[in-house]
C-alpha cells in the first residue's frame, strides 16, 4: 500500500523528505548502531540530497548506496554515483560510508559480480528512496527492459544487469526483492504528469512489467509518496 503526501512547493518537499529521511536513519541507528540507505540518481533527487547533507545524525555510521547505476566510468557525466557524491560527501553527511554499484570502466559481469559483493553484506536496507518515471519504471526497472520480468520475480537476485531501447546506456540496478525488504520505502515525485502515473500504478490491476513500481506501491509494507505540482527550485 502506498499513501501520499502533497507539498506545496519544492521547498517544503524536499525538505520535509529529508527529515523524515533523516529522523528514519537516527531510529534505526539508536537501536542497531548502525543504517543503510538507497538513494537514486538523476535531476529530480538532488535538492533533496543537498538538504539531507545538512541533517545532523550519526553519518559515520551510515551506509549509502546507488539505487541502480548506469553502467559506464563512475566519473561520466550521467553517473548517478558522481552526482550522489556530490551531494553527499560535503556538509554532515561527508562522514557517511559512499558504495558505488559499479566500478570505473567494468564490463556488465564484472560490475554485477563486485557490485553484488559489495551490497548483500549491508541488506536489507532500512531506508531506500526510489523516483519514478511517467512510463511507471522505477530505479532501472524499465517496462520495456528484456530483464524486466525477472527482475520483479520474488526469487530475482540482489543486483541484476537491465537493457532497455529508451535507454543510450546498460543498467545495473537493485531488483524488486529488495526494494520490497526495505523497511522504510519513499518514492519522489513532481508535477502532474508522475502524479498521473501514480494513481495509474497504485489503482491498476495489470502485468506489474507493465508498471514497475507497483513492486513497491502494491507492497505489504506502507510505501510514503512524495509529491508536489510547485515549481522547481
Amino acid at each position: 500500500m502506498s499513501i501520499l503526501f502533497d507539498y506545496p512547493n519544492h521547498e517544503t518537499l524536499m525538505m520535509g523528505l529529508a527529515k523524515i529521511v533523516a529522523k528514519q536513519l537516527s531510529e534505526v541507528l539508536d537501536t542497531k548502531g548502525k543504517a543503510t540507505l538507497a538513494v537514486p540518481g538523476g535531476t529530480t533527487p538532488a535538492p533533496f540530497l543537498e538538504r539531507l547533507s545538512l541533517q545532523e545524525l550519526d553519518w559515520a555510521n551510515v551506509t549509502i548506496m546507488m539505487t541502480d547505476e548506469r553502467l559506464q566510468p563512475t566519473d561520466a557525466f550521467r553517473s548517478n554515483f558522481k552526482m550522489v557524491e556530490h551531494y553527499l560527501s560535503q556538509n554532515e553527511s561527508s562522514k557517511a560510508k559512499l558504495l558505488p554499484m559499479a566500478g570505473v570502466d567494468e564490463a556488465p559481469d564484472a560490475a554485477l559480480k563486485n557490485g553484488t559483493a559489495r551490497y548483500v553484506p549491508h541488506l536489507p536496507l532500512d531506508v531506500v528512496v526510489l523516483g519514478m518515471g511517467a512510463d511507471m519504471h522505477t530505479a532501472s526497472l524499465f517496462p520495456d527492459s528484456d530483464e524486466v520480468h525477472a527482475a520483479l520475480s520474488p526469487d530475482a537476485p540482489p543486483l541484476m544487469v537491465m537493457t532497455s531501447a529508451s535507454q543510450p546506456e546498460d543498467r545495473i540496478t537493485m531488483t524488486a526483492p529488495v526494494l520490497m525488504g526495505a523497511a522504510n520505502t519513499h518514492v519522489l515525485i513532481t508535477g502532474p504528469e508522475k502524479l498521473a502515473a501514480y494513481i495509474e500504478a497504485e489503482e491498476g490491476e495489470g502485468p506489474a512489467i507493465e508498471a514497475p513500481i507497483r513492486c513497491v506501491l502494491q507492497n505489504n509494507r506502507s510505501t510514503m509518496v512524495h509529491h508536489t505540482l510547485g515549481k522547481a527550485i
